[in-house]
């Protein structure tokens, strides 16, 4: 039996050094924020900053790989804790291919997987990791330090090369299969990985290792200590330098891919470390040993995204807006999520009461802000006479369920401490059967929205039937035949195992079901098939022009004043975005005012019919996150008796994520576009309006006044020849007029922008500059049918 297992720790030594935690992060990303300041103040550019990507990537880090695999001592690894570590990573590594290679479409499918992959599995252990690894077991437990110089270069070696091998494939498939054969990308990938110098050096390293007998030779080991000790620092101003501009990169469509990997890195990735360990590690004969060890797991599978990630994004030209922003989520969110998880376990003795006392204050606190956000919430639904409409109606029942969950726990704050039997079974019937129907609605929105892209009406009634009847029959039925605990007030075992086994069953098919029904979203684009909207109201405008074509009255000629949007006021002196002049233009400077603007009656009744299926998928995607969260919740209790002080921060996580959906709700559902922020805008312009409209341009950032300058110059005409088009805005008048997400195609095609994502931006920048305007001026500008004209 090795060493490490034999090892008989006392009981202070077996504690972490939580004291030297906080300093750690503090050194950590303090060293990120300088790299940061440094690249978004332009003190280092972006070339200079790849110069030093290069040094740590191919001088720094493998001296340090070389040095500790000459060091490492072969014998005082638990071997069991390394195979769980690459069983975990492997794991998620195929779970997260094989999901994006059913969803993803085939143009791309290999490429993201691959991409996806590596981003769920690949760990910053050198830069971020070690420091923190080493300020908490540095005293303890010395020999954790080496596992990460052990696990890091192998799952380099093992996993990495399957995701290059699917870019490679990717690459193959776009150039055609008369390009490469398969056995050319498969030798490609191996040398791909032979060439690495991390994978180089370790291979060395443990040569070395058994040649020199764990022992540098005198005359290289200053050399090879210089290069290996200037990896930490520059390695962190690094990362922090990658992460200038990479949010603005993000769009509506790369939120979900970046809420899925993220919770694959940072909550399925530390779970099932544990779980792992937990399991395989049998060799370990003291309990305490064990239960460091797989804490330690835990720790290590929160651990954010390396930023080599992004560079591999770079080479393959894969999804690089998802990852580059990801890098910077992961980092941001895995130190409290580290921080957190040190302080609970390195608590000598937890008093069951005083938790369960503030786990029940914090779920108190949380649900009655949001029972004030949910009550807002829904009667915006209801004066918008949104509730009529279908995926609304289910979302509203939603949002009742979570209202009633809110009222539920706060009764059950006051009555649970109170020796009133009757007052505690209502209570408890209250709180149970809401909560189990706030499991059971993502996964029913879900499914819902898959039938109304196919053009199948769901059946309300049976909808609401099973999400309310469901929880209520297994509320009843654990009120009948549950054996309760007696005094208790922890509300997830209340009712003991038995109450577990019905949340883990209900949570768990509304969880499949929303998967399914998220998979099946991905496969078609809602507008081949929702686009009913648009079409009757694009339909409304031909039937007018057919009827009153004569109608039509001749263009002005170039020196009148007339106004083309409808009858609004005559013209009025707009400023110039080049000279920040007012001049005097052919065009109307003001929102058009007609309530018989047909443009106008488009956009009202595309709104009207908007089911806003984006929404909606968020809603319930981050709702089946905290599924999730509840899931391994319910697991982990029932499959451990003594679960563990990481259990705790679990605990928390599910009660702030089953009493706060209000918050979620509120913010996508709660401010309605016409009768609060419309509104609200509007009062706003009329007090940003007396400012003068010079002041308004000077104030303008320089990016923005270089973006509008460039396309006036040089591409505004032919962006005008090519998407702008005389559409009817009234019987007599029409406008020069063109669609938001028609710009949006047009500047991918012609190379301003790579993506959406940088058109949308670009796209603000002109409406910003006053390039070009909403015909209301009540809009931004967005990737939709919505109307907009260029103002000069």
């Amino acid at each position: 039996m090795n060493r490490a297992t034999n090892r008989s720790l006392s009981p202070a030594s077996s504690n972490m050094s939580i004291d030297q935690l906080l300093p750690a992060l503090l050194e950590c990303f303090g060293i990120i924020l300088c790299g940061y300041i440094a690249g978004r103040t332009g003190v280092i550019t972006s070339s200079q900053g790849k110069g030093l990507g290069n040094f740590v990537s191919k001088f720094a880090l493998p001296a340090l790989l070389f040095k500790n695999m000459v060091l490492l001592d072969f014998g005082n690894v638990i071997w069991s804790f390394l195979w769980s570590i690459l069983i975990a990573k492997a794991s998620v590594f195929f779970i997260v291919c094989i999901l994006t290679l059913i969803v993803a479409s085939p143009a791309t499918r290999f490429s993201k997987a691959g991409i996806f992959s590596i981003f769920a599995t690949q760990s910053n252990d050198f830069a971020l990791g070690y420091p923190i690894v080493e300020a908490l077991y540095r005293s303890s437990h010395p020999e954790y330090l080496q596992y990460i110089y052990l696990v890091a270069p192998v799952s380099l070696m093992l996993l990495n090369p399957l995701g290059f091998a699917l870019c490679e494939i990717q690459k193959w498939k776009n150039q055609g299969s008369q390009q490469r054969s398969k056995l050319v990308v498969l030798g490609l990938v191996f040398l791909r990985v032979l060439r690495n110098p991390i994978v180089f050096m370790v291979l060395i390293g443990i040569g070395a290792n058994f040649v020199l007998r764990q022992k540098i030779p005198p005359f290289m080991a200053e050399f090879v200590d210089g290069l290996s000790n200037s990896f930490g620092g520059a390695a962190l101003f690094y990362l922090g330098l990658t992460m200038v501009g990479q949010l603005g990169l993000m769009t509506k469509t790369t939120v979900v891919t970046l809420i899925l990997l993220t919770t694959a890195k940072l909550l399925l990735m530390p779970l099932i470390c544990k779980d792992l360990v937990n399991l395989l590690d049998t060799t370990n004969t003291s309990a305490s040993n064990h239960s460091s060890l797989s804490n330690y797991a835990f720790l290590y599978g929160v651990f954010p995204t390396a930023p080599s990630v992004g560079i591999y994004a770079v080479y393959y030209n894969a999804e690089l807006g998802v990852v580059t922003s990801g890098l910077v989520v992961s980092t941001l969110l895995s130190a409290p999520i580290m921080y957190v998880s040190a302080w609970l376990l390195t608590i000598p003795t937890m008093d069951p009461q005083r938790l369960m006392m503030a786990l029940q204050s914090v779920s108190f606190d949380v649900s009655i802000i949001s029972l004030l956000l949910l009550v807002w919430t829904i009667a915006v639904m209801f004066l918008s006479k949104k509730y009529k409409r279908l995926p609304h109606m289910f979302a509203v029942n939603l949002f009742i369920a979570q209202l009633l969950t809110c009222v539920g726990m706060i009764v059950w704050n006051f009555v649970v401490s109170s020796n009133r039997f009757l007052a505690q079974v209502l209570a408890f019937t209250l709180l149970c059967s809401s909560l189990l129907s706030t499991y059971t609605w993502p996964g029913l929105i879900a499914l819902s929205l898959v039938l109304l892209k196919r053009c199948q009406r769901p059946n309300s009634v049976v909808f609401v039937m099973a999400g309310w009847g469901v929880p209520t029959v297994a509320t009843a039925l654990l009120l009948i035949f549950g054996d309760r605990v007696p005094d208790t007030i922890d509300l997830s075992h209340f009712y003991s195992q038995s109450q577990m086994i019905c949340s883990t069953v209900i949570i768990a098919v509304s969880a499949l079901l929303a998967g399914g029904a998220f998979v099946c979203l991905s496969r078609e684009s809602w507008t081949q098939k929702g686009g009913s909207a648009g079409s009757s109201a694009r339909g409304l405008v031909i039937e007018v022009d057919c009827e009153s074509h004569y109608l039509i009255e001749p263009a002005p000629e170039p020196g009148s004043k007339e106004c083309l949007i409808c009858d609004c006021s005559p013209a009025q002196p707009e400023p110039d975005v080049l000279t920040s002049a007012p001049v005097v233009t052919d065009h109307c400077d003001n929102r058009c005012e007609s309530d018989q603007c047909l443009l106008v009656q488009v956009e009202e009744l595309t709104e009207a019919e908007d089911r806003q299926v984006a929404r909606h998928v968020l809603l319930s995607l981050l709702l089946t996150v905290s599924l999730i969260a509840n899931l391994s919740s319910c697991l982990w209790l029932l499959l451990n008796q003594n679960p563990g002080r990481l259990y705790t921060e679990l605990q928390f996580f599910c009660a702030v994520a089953n009493f706060g959906q209000g918050l979620l709700s509120f913010a996508l559902f709660g401010l309605d576009k016409h009768f609060i922020i419309l509104p609200f805008k509007r009062r706003l312009s009329r007090l940003w309006s007396r400012r003068s409209d010079e002041q308004l341009h000077s104030d303008l950032p320089e990016e923005i006044r270089m973006t509008c300058t460039q396309f006036t110059k040089y591409h505004k005409d032919q962006c005008c020849r090519d998407i702008v088009r005389k559409r009817r805005c009234g019987r007599t008048t029409a406008v020069d007029c063109f669609l938001g997400c028609e710009l949006v195609r047009w500047l991918q095609q012609v190379g301003l922008a790579q993506d959406p994502g940088e058109a949308l931006l670009y796209g603000t920048r002109l409406q910003q500059g006053g390039v070009l305007q909403h015909i209301q001026q009540e809009c931004a500008f967005q990737d939709s049918q919505l109307h907009y004209r260029f103002t000069a």
